[in-house]
């Protein structure tokens, strides 16, 4: 596939080297422009570009920045993207240690994906978001393996949702569907499931005990 990756530090760096290792095709950006990727670039193949230029032809765009700046990435982002693209929102909020205070979250109760969602004008799909950077190098298993680790994902779009969870898979993980994108609170930091390394019972039993109560250090 032709995917886009906005965002090169940890999350987008190494799924830009498992992606390309895999045989995708990979476009990747960052805030500081394409000349600063040379590296990632000739160590993984991938294309240095804008993020303006990032969605150019993708099937599948991952916005992999900080909360606060996704109101900035450029209008008509989407605009070049493949027929029947899919986002995934990898994205979470810290108010307290970086993103300030979102009006969205705190006063009109939306989850971190749904407000995201709303600021890209585009459906996402929630995925990543509690997964330890350095997992996507090593801990990704075969099918069947009794060490293999599961991911959550959630999202209102199920055709985005199907293959988002077949890369997951293809990627090295099993996936748990966790509903809609008022449900992603479930999956959201301080959750049970976040950070969770477990197979699919694991994490089905962490989604299913999460509170919607927001903890005081994610409050802003």
């Amino acid at each position: 596939m032709k995917i886009g990756i906005i965002g090169a530090g940890n999350i987008g760096g190494n799924l830009t080297r498992r992606l390309t290792a895999l045989g995708h095709d990979v476009s990747v950006a960052n805030s500081r422009g394409p000349e600063t990727l040379t590296a990632l670039a000739e160590e993984t193949g991938a294309t240095p570009v804008t993020v303006a230029e990032a969605a150019r032809g993708a099937e599948i765009v991952v916005v992999t920045i900080p909360f606060k700046n996704v109101p900035d990435l450029p209008s008509g982002l989407f605009d070049e993207a493949a027929d029947g693209f899919t986002v995934i929102d990898t994205g979470n909020y810290y108010p307290q240690q970086r993103d300030g205070r979102i009006a969205g979250v705190e006063d009109e109760g939306l989850t971190e994906s749904r407000w995201t969602e709303r600021a890209l004008g585009h459906r996402v799909i929630k995925a990543f978001n509690g997964t330890y950077a350095q997992d996507i190098l090593d801990r990704h298993r075969p099918a069947g393996d009794p060490e293999r680790i599961a991911l959550p994902v959630a999202g209102d779009d199920e055709t985005g949702k199907k293959a988002v969870r077949a890369l997951i898979e293809e990627l090295g993980f099993d996936t748990v569907d966790a509903g809609g994108l008022d449900d992603s609170w479930r999956q959201q930091p301080d959750t049970p499931v976040y950070g969770l390394r477990e197979g699919v019972e694991g994490v089905t039993k962490a989604l299913a005990e999460a509170s919607a109560e927001r903890g005081p250090s994610f409050r802003g």
